[in-house]
């Protein structure tokens, strides 16, 4: 399909957009690794809006259920067209992503481009957060420079840089469950820090930010200890659990960690890693998922399944048979503390 013409001056108006989406979607469903054609003109105005939204809204999203929670997505592109045939397509459902969109996948691009284009279409349903991809200094070596540079040039990569420069970094939902990209931070005593972040703003080596996009929970440990990755920190159940008490939450949902399921547990169920790209990088076995909140705050989780090359010729025709696995609920996991929102309890 032939890219719809914006003036260069102009700004997307509505039909323009359900057009870019729509090419977005037809390729998405096409075999994996076909390219979509966009002009470089449609995607810089997809990030000069997107970017407009993000800054109209707060750093800390205040969300409701119902709600998916996504993980990281890495540019697997065909994988996020299954994750909405699984959860429903906006405005369908309302989506809440981790961060990492970008690197390491064969469609970043893609990828991006159809998440910033629902954001703009439904500002109010479609939530995006930062992760620690979204980040020029990462990004630059992980995959998504070369690909800008490849496809179109490098002044669109720093396009893309300045919109992720203003990406949200954390979301509560109904009050009790809250979500980031990476985890928790020393300097993170109640979530009003998270409010006078102020945006733009590139990541930090270190600090409230840094570690918010980048620390992990860590099962050997007490207290805050010194990550592995070289950067942020780790943090023990016991952090976790005076962070959620303080402030009242009762789960936090993160990224950032390639786990088995495609989901994971920490710290008397009280945390849980969610990852939304299956066989990741084509190196691990592993599942996707993403999380489901219903109006009452039962949480239930979707899988799914990695793919293998002919079955993902058949996306957008099979999904059913191929795109996921289950549904776990999470309800018979303990008592529930009140009628809505069921406690994550030992184990």
């Amino acid at each position: 399909m032939a890219a719809s013409s914006i003036p260069a001056g102009g700004s997307i108006d509505g039909s323009m957009l359900d057009d870019i989406i729509g090419r977005l979607l037809y390729g998405g469903r096409a075999n994996e690794g076909k390219q979509v054609q966009l002009s470089e003109t449609e995607i810089r105005h997809i990030c000069v809006e997107a970017r407009r939204i993000f800054l109209s809204q707060p750093n800390l999203l205040q969300l409701r259920a119902p709600i998916n929670v996504c993980g990281d997505i890495h540019g697997q592109y065909v994988d996020l067209i299954r994750l909405f045939e699984r959860g429903g397509f906006p405005p369908t459902s309302s989506y809440l992503f981790l961060g990492d969109y970008v690197d390491r996948g064969k469609q970043s691009l893609e990828t991006i481009c159809l998440l910033l284009a629902y954001k703009i279409k439904y500002p109010d349903k479609f939530f995006l957060l930062r992760g620690n991809h979204e980040d020029a200094k990462v990004n630059r070596v992980y995959g998504f420079y070369d690909e800008c540079k490849r496809r179109f040039n490098v002044r669109l990569w720093k396009t893309f840089s300045d919109c992720f420069n203003c990406l949200p970094v954390a979301a509560v939902v109904d009050e009790k469950i809250f979500c980031m990209h990476g985890g928790l931070s020393p300097e993170l005593d109640s979530l009003s820090r998270i409010e006078e972040i102020k945006r733009p703003t590139e990541i930090p080596d270190s600090g409230l930010l840094c570690d918010l996009l980048w620390s992990d929970p860590d099962p050997k440990i007490q207290g805050w200890g010194l990550s592995d990755r070289g950067v942020a920190c780790t943090f023990g159940v016991d952090k976790l659990v005076e962070f959620l008490d303080k402030n009242n939450l009762e789960l936090i949902c993160r990224g950032h960690q390639v786990v088995e399921d495609g989901y994971e547990f920490f710290g008397q169920r009280r945390l849980v890693t969610i990852f939304s790209a299956p066989n990741y990088c084509g190196e691990f076995d592993n599942a996707g998922a993403f999380l489901n909140i219903d109006e009452s705050l039962l949480c239930s989780f979707e899988l799914l399944k990695a793919l293998d090359s002919k079955a993902r010729k058949t996306v957008g025709t099979r999904v059913s048979d191929n795109a996921s696995t289950s549904s776990q609920s999470l309800s018979n996991l303990s008592k529930a503390i009140s009628k809505k929102l069921p406690r994550f309890g030992s184990g």
